[in-house]
């Protein structure tokens, strides 16, 4: 499994031999069987939460309570693993709302490195995508449960239900709602994986030259500028719109601070993205939106509490 570390199975198995039994579950069973589903099981916290630190703590919490379950009484792993993950994170984002009330600024999900065969899914990468996360983050904590289980992981009302404490009739109810909310907020994606790289690695050359006219010519007119410094870093208080606005608010703030810029391209949510150093040190993960092959939405996130694990973190398949 590319997303789960050897240090994640090893802690994973130490907490099991440290007298965590739960009824027949052995050691090698439990963690196989939750190693097997991690990858999902971590995507539907992450799509819920929007932060990796947090689909991490539930992970984490769902673990716990997987090896107490008595496996003889479990027909669906994968299902159960899910409504216990879906359970928690619901616990988790609705005291995390809260917190987000009083967020100083724009908040943006923490950055999620992703593998290439990420992008290369168009429903999995949309799932995931910055632009996307956001509008998620207007649905109420059940609403967004629903509509990530149904929407991105095609899970059936009745498993749905099991796992939001409600009735299938109700969750098909609660469904629809989402998705008519989402759909009138989501933005739209028409193009390929290979353009929007075309369009990431056209704006990081105008970036890297502080060109205001190569900026001009890669972002769509009415494109959105938004960044996440959490009241630890200077970041724009209100988001940013219009492509003259944004390329010389861009090109300003490089030439105001004499630093030396380095621009890296990676893959952050299913997307092109850049990461920016200042003087070699990680200032900024880039996320990117492109639409008819032009630049529509720019997320800088830089909170350096969301830029932990850009570093260390191994790409994930998700899936």
């Amino acid at each position: 499994m590319e997303a789960a570390s050897g240090a994640d199975e090893k802690r994973w198995t130490d907490q099991k031999a440290e007298g965590r039994d739960g009824g027949d579950h052995t050691a090698a069973t439990a963690t196989e069987t939750f190693l097997a589903h991690r990858n999902l099981l971590f995507t539907v916290a992450y799509e819920m939460l929007g932060s990796v630190a947090d689909a991490d703590d539930v992970l984490q919490e769902t673990w716990l309570r997987w090896v107490g379950v008595d496996a003889a009484h479990v027909t669906e792993p994968r299902a159960y693993l899910v409504r216990i993950t879906t359970r928690q994170a619901l616990n988790r984002l609705r005291s995390v709302k809260r917190r987000r009330e009083a967020y100083v600024g724009s908040w943006l999900p923490e950055p999620l490195l992703t593998a290439p065969d990420v992008a290369a899914d168009v429903e999995l990468a949309e799932s995931v995508s910055m632009a996307l996360m956001l509008v998620l983050e207007t649905l109420t904590p059940t609403e967004r449960a629903v509509f990530v289980l149904r929407e991105a992981f095609g899970f059936g009302y009745d498993e749905i239900a099991a796992a939001v404490d409600k009735t299938p009739a109700a969750v098909h109810q609660i469904a629809h709602r989402a998705r008519r909310h989402v759909e009138a907020r989501r933005p739209r994606r028409s193009v390929t994986a290979r353009q929007a790289e075309a369009a990431a690695e056209a704006f990081r050359r105008a970036l890297e030259t502080r060109d205001v006219q190569g900026l001009l010519a890669v972002l769509a007119p009415d494109v959105v500028a938004i960044s996440d410094g959490g009241g630890i870093k200077q970041a724009t208080p209100r988001p940013v719109f219009g492509a003259e606005k944004v390329a010389r608010f861009i090109v300003g703030g490089l030439t105001k601070h004499d630093v030396a810029l380095t621009v890296e391209s990676t893959t952050v949510n299913g997307s092109p993205a850049l990461a920016l150093r200042m003087d070699g040190e990680l200032d900024g993960v880039l996320a990117m939106r492109v639409e008819d092959t032009r630049i529509t939405g720019l997320y800088y996130v830089r909170n350096p509490q969301k830029l932990t694990h850009v570093d260390s973190q191994t790409p994930l398949t998700l899936r």
